[in-house]
Parts: structure tokens; sequence; C-alpha cells
């Protein structure tokens, strides 16, 4: 399992930083810096409102169902039509929940459009993940990797073409921006569609109440699980844009959305992880093999990456915003610095998390969610009137950490780990090291740009050093498994 892990997130790992970064730097920023002026942050604000609900598109079955085709490869053909029926039921209940909502709360006319199609969007999205997870669920790695670039590759293509291909002319309008990601989606569920039905030897829909109120019994937990952790990760900018006057909660979303952007861009890197680790977790505790040796070897990894990669980018936030984005660039660089910290606990908790949810340890997961959820709301509430979007970045921050020690916690008291001081006291002379190191390299009088690519292969030296990298043990690890 070791190796197919490695192998498979190296795969995953290639394609996704062959694609993702141009999407994100190349693309999104573009699109960023040409609206105008609140565009974005408005743009922003509705597309966290319909994160919001998310869970009623999916009501935790792709977690669910990842878990269990891994688990039990024979049900995909049992359980696929009836599945997917459920979903188009669960859309609908979703499209009524969210314009109840937007209408409650004050939305206007241009917000409705915008919510229509972003909603569509996120149906679409929830339902190629509901795919993936049946691809992944029969350890298909390979075939899930390349979905999962898929929608950016086309993206990026439409995107183009819109902003560099002189088919408009004038300014940029985000709703351009909306149409072409409603596009690839469509086209890459369609795809995925395709796969999955040869699969599952699929022949039609068919309507089971039964089977449809079992799998919701089913799934509930892990639904529950999703809506809290969407709350307490997306309401930050739905907050910001409601609880600040007219004009100043879109400027202040805009100032977070920029600053939120590249902690989206490393984020993808941890989510891979979840992603390969939740069948192999599920498989694991099935065969009732140790998962300990999985656990540390990807919480190693990640916590790695996490830490040069937060530790690096504040230390030189300053110059990384003002070379990726126009206006407002100090505000952004301030909020940028407390979100970027909190990569290092979110990739904790795409390990640890992963690995309860695997396990069906969801009670204390919805406990664990529903804390996160209370302490990131009342944090917003109290902090955003002083400290604007910066009072957002501190909450999620505080948030982040909390949570994530709690899930450690928790996953170390239900599988015994065995508690490894020396390992310990590695990983704090690491984050230390590499603290060092930026903090000499940030403040030396030379090119940024040279300071901080000698400042990241320092760390991974660093890393090589404490031997939390090896090269020689991967090479063993690939040639044994």
């Amino acid at each position: 399992m070791k190796r197919k892990f490695i192998t498979n997130l190296g795969f995953l790992l290639f394609l996704n930083l062959l694609v993702k970064p141009f999407w994100i730097f190349g693309i999104d920023r573009t699109i960023q810096n040409m609206a105008a002026p609140g565009e974005y942050g408005f743009y922003f604000t509705v597309l966290n409102f319909t994160f919001l609900f998310n869970i009623l598109l999916d009501f935790g079955i792709t977690n669910f169902n990842n878990k269990n085709i891994a688990q039990n490869n024979h049900l995909l053909n049992k359980h696929f039509s009836g599945i997917t029926m459920l979903r188009f039921l669960l859309a609908a209940v979703y499209f009524v929940v969210i314009f109840t909502v937007a209408l409650i709360i004050g939305y206007d006319p241009r917000h409705l459009y915008f919510l229509a199609f972003l909603g569509f969007n996120q149906f679409l999205v929830s339902f190629i993940l509901y795919l993936r997870s049946n691809i992944s669920g029969l350890l298909l790695f390979r075939i899930d990797s390349v979905i999962s670039v898929l929608d950016r590759l086309l993206m990026i293509l439409f995107c183009s073409v819109l902003l560099w291909g002189h088919v408009f002319s004038g300014t940029f309008h985000i709703v351009w921006f909306v149409y072409a990601q409603t596009l690839a989606y469509i086209v890459t569920a369609l795809v995925a569609l395709i796969i999955v039905i040869k699969k599952a030897a699929f022949k039609r829909l068919h309507w089971d109440t039964a089977f449809f109120i079992t799998i919701i019994k089913q799934s509930f937990p892990f639904a529950l699980l999703v809506l809290l952790m969407s709350f307490y990760n997306r309401i930050d900018s739905v907050m910001l844009e409601r609880m600040l006057p007219k004009g100043v909660g879109t400027t202040q979303v805009d100032i977070y959305a920029k600053a939120y952007r590249l902690l989206d861009a490393v984020n993808m890197i941890a989510y891979l992880f979840s992603v390969l680790l939740i069948p192999i977790f599920a498989r694991l505790i099935k065969d009732k093999s140790p998962v300990e040796g999985m656990v540390r070897l990807s919480f190693t990894i990640i916590f790695t990456i996490s830490v040069i990669v937060a530790t690096g980018t504040s230390f030189f936030s300053d110059p990384i915003m003002t070379m990726l984005y126009t206006g407002q660039v100090q505000e952004a660089q301030k909020v940028f610095v407390y979100l970027i910290i909190g990569f290092i606990p979110i990739s904790t908790t795409y390990i640890f998390g992963t690995l309860l949810t695997a396990n069906g340890s969801l009670k204390a997961l919805n406990i664990m969610a529903l804390t996160g959820m209370v302490l990131n709301i009342s944090l917003n509430y109290l902090l955003i009137p002083h400290f604007l979007a910066v009072g957002s970045a501190y909450a999620s921050l505080a948030t982040q950490f909390v949570t994530a020690i709690i899930q450690v916690v928790i996953a170390q008291r239900l599988f015994r780990f065995k508690k490894d001081i020396n390992y310990m006291f590695i990983l704090i002379m690491f984050a230390l090291g590499v603290l060092l190191i930026n903090i000499v390299f940030s403040n030396l009088p030379i090119d940024w740009r040279i300071a901080f690519v000698i400042a990241g292969s320092a760390s991974v030296l660093w890393a090589m050093v404490l031997k939390l990298i090896s090269i020689p043990g991967l090479i063993r690890l690939l040639k044994n498994g």
C-alpha cells in the first residue's frame, strides 16, 4: 500500500502541478486583476454562499461511497443507479434552499442571477466528485488523477480565449468567468460519467424509495460533518460582506479573496493526499492491517511540505503579493500571512480527518466540526467590526489549529499510536530550523526571488539532514513496496 500511495501521489501531484498553478496564477489571478473593483469580491461572496449549503447536493454520499466501494467493490453495480437518481432529487432540494435563504438575507436580482449559475456549477462539481469516488474506490488512481485536472485544463482553454483571444472588446465581465466554468464542468462530468457507466455496467436509472432512505441514513453522519466543516471554512467572506456597510464589505472580500487564492492554491497539495488516502485507509482498516505506518509516512510528507511552504511564503509575503496583484496589496498581504500559516493545521486535518472518516468515527468528527463552526462564527462576529478582513484571517487561523489538534488527539486515542518522543523532537527541530533559515534569507540584501529559492532549497536540505526526506528510503519503498 505504501508503494501504491507514493507512486500514485507522485503521478497525481505531477498532473496537478502541471495544470493548476497556471490556472490559479495565470488565469484566476489575471481575472482578479482585470475585473472591475469589487467584482471579484462579489463573485467570491456568492460562490462561498453556494458552498455553505453544498451538503444538500451530496449529503455525505461521496465520502460514504468512497469508503464503501473501496471496501466492497461489488456494490458499484448495485448502488450507482439508485445513488445517481437520489443526487438529482437532492439537487432540487439544494436549489430551493439556496434561493430561499438568499431572498431572506436580501440578495438582489444580480446576486440571484449569479447564484443560479454558481449553484448549477456546485451541482456539477458535486456530481463529478461522486463519480470520481467510484473510480478511486476501485483504486483506479491514474484515471481519477486525469479526471481531477480535466475541468481546470478546459477552463484554462476557455478563459484564455476570453482573456487574450480578442473575442470581446472592452472590460472583462466576471460573468464570462462563470460561464466558462459551467461549460468545463459539463464536459468533465460527461467524461467521468462515461467511465463509471462502463465500470458499473449501468443500464438505466430507477426509483427505489427504500434504497434512498437507507443511503441517506448511512450517509447522514458524513453529511453533517461536511455541513459543519463548510460553515467554518467558507462563512468568512459571507460574514464580511453581510456585516460591513455596503461597499466596504465587497472591498474587504476582494482583499480576503486575494489572500485566500494563494491558500487555495497550496491547499490543492494537501487535498490530493486525502483523495488517495481515504480508500487506502478504508481498505487497510477493513483488512485489519496496521495503519500507523501509512499515517506516519503521509503526515511526515505533508508536514514537511506545509512548514516549508507556509513559513517561506509568509516571510516573503510582501514581494509575492506585490508581484501577483494590483491594488490593496498591503492589506491583502496582512491577511495572507495569517491564512497561509493555517496551511499547516489544514494539512494535518487532511491526514487525521481522512483517517477518522475512513474509520467511521463520525460522531467524534462531528463534535469537532461543531466546535470549529461555533468558534469560527463567534470569532468572526467579534473581530470583523474591529479588524475587517484581517479579523476573519485571525478567526480562520485559530479555528484551523483548534480543530487539527482535536483530530490528532482523537486519532491517537482510537488507534493507540505509539508516542514517539524522538519523532516529535525531530519535527519541532525541523520547524525551528525552517523558521531560522527564512529569518536569515529574508533579511539578506539580495533579490527576494533568489533569497526565496535559496531559503526553500535550504529547508529541503534541512529535512534531508533530519531524515524526514530520505531518497534512499524512497527508492527502497518503490522497489519493495
